[in-house]
């Protein structure tokens, strides 16, 4: 039974072997030719690839720097606004209290200013008169010196109400600041991407900024692309870029390499890098969007070109065989002989899918798409071969 399973898997591997060396013959039984490509003119690029994530240009929070309830909002999401746009207004009852009060208090230092000014003129005059009294012997030296301590007290009041009068202004304009701010504006133009206060809620700035909403700039974006440290010691600020979204890759969208980080993203956290993953560095790439089709958020593909030449000779890469030092050959077929014959050709950029040939062979050559007949040796080796069952 055993011998019987053995020879039945012989018959079917020389049944194989059969098949596949009458495959490679033609209808009259000579040797088939063998499968060629054509040395055509194409353009070759070396690239990276990388995933990233879609980020707006510039996006900028929009808060309030006074604390009260939102009366109006006065945007809704996704409308586009331009720098010094009416965003929201605050309750600003408190703040026209305390500008109110600040100029009644302002008000009051400036009547008492009057009021000294007039202290002043009359020490003044009183002095004079002490003076040419006591030239004449009519007022004693005690009242001079009285006289003169009386207006340098009414110089000295002066002088700190000048001080009260400047904190008066200072405290004016702070209440006028504040007034102003229950007006929000947009400090940038763009487009509201967020909502996060709504009308009627209550803000408190006491602590923090509180955000009302997020303007951003959507027609640049910035793509943050994570490269491996493989490829990122190849790419470099000012290399163009190709991405492609996954939910269209067919089209494509041009972008320009501005920064790689210098460090892994986890450096934020620790201060040694994590070695036991995979390290990747962010790249920034710039991409315009005009037509708004790109997305916060949205996932894309991003190729960062690092060479490439055009209209030039291309064959498949896995018809060139390399050899020791930095040899290249293909096999050229020849239709008219029907024979291949090996040939050293230079090469010049290879992406592993197709080479461009530098010198070597000239457009329209045929060269065989196998690099090898092992598998044709096999067969002709097991046809001469007597098998060690004696068959």
């Amino acid at each position: 039974m055993k011998r019987a399973l053995i020879l039945a898997a012989l018959v079917l591997g020389l049944g194989g072997a059969g098949w596949w060396y009458a495959s490679q013959r033609d209808a009259t039984g000579a040797e088939a030719d063998p499968p060629t490509v054509a040395v055509t003119r194409g353009t070759v690029e070396r690239t990276v690839l990388a995933s990233g994530v879609i980020e707006a240009g510039t996006l900028v929070p929009v808060g309030a720097r006074v604390s009260g309830q939102i009366e109006t909002l006065a945007v809704e999401l996704g409308q586009k606004v331009k720098a010094g746009d009416l965003v929201a207004v605050i309750d600003s009852l408190d703040q026209q209290n305390e500008v109110l009060k600040a100029r009644a208090d302002l008000a009051q230092i400036e009547a008492q200013q009057a009021s000294n000014a007039a202290s002043i003129r009359e020490a003044e005059l009183a002095l004079d008169r002490t003076r040419q009294l006591n030239r004449t012997d009519l007022a004693s030296t005690q009242a001079l010196e009285a006289a003169e301590a009386t207006l340098a007290v009414r110089q000295a009041e002066a002088r700190a109400l000048a001080a009260q009068r400047d904190r008066a202004q200072v405290a004016l304009a702070s209440a006028e600041l504040a007034l102003e701010r229950t007006r929000i504006t947009a400090p940038v133009g763009g487009t509201v991407v967020a909502i996060v206060t709504d009308e009627g809620e209550t803000l408190n700035a006491s602590a923090e900024t509180p955000t009302i909403v997020k303007i951003a700039d959507l027609e640049r974006m910035v793509v943050k692309a994570e490269i491996s440290e493989a490829d990122v010691i190849r790419v470099k600020p000012g290399q163009t870029a190709t991405l492609t979204l996954l939910g269209d890759p067919s089209t494509a969208f041009e972008a320009t390499l501005r920064f790689v980080e210098p460090a892994p993203p986890g450096i934020a956290q620790n201060d040694a890098a994590e070695t036991t993953e995979a390290v990747f560095f962010n790249g920034l790439l710039d991409v315009e969007n005009p037509d708004g089709l790109l997305r916060i958020g949205m996932t894309v593909q991003v190729s960062i070109l690092l060479e490439r030449a055009s209209d030039v000779l291309t064959v498949p890469s896995l018809v060139v065989s390399r050899g020791d030092g930095g040899r290249s050959t293909v096999r050229v077929w020849d239709p008219a002989s029907r024979t291949a014959t090996e040939r050293e050709v230079r090469t010049g950029i290879d992406n592993a899918v197709t080479v461009e040939i530098v010198e070597g062979l000239a457009e329209g050559e045929l060269v065989v798409a196998a690099r090898d007949s092992d598998t044709a040796s096999a067969a002709v080796t097991m046809r001469g071969r007597r098998s060690v069952f004696g068959f």
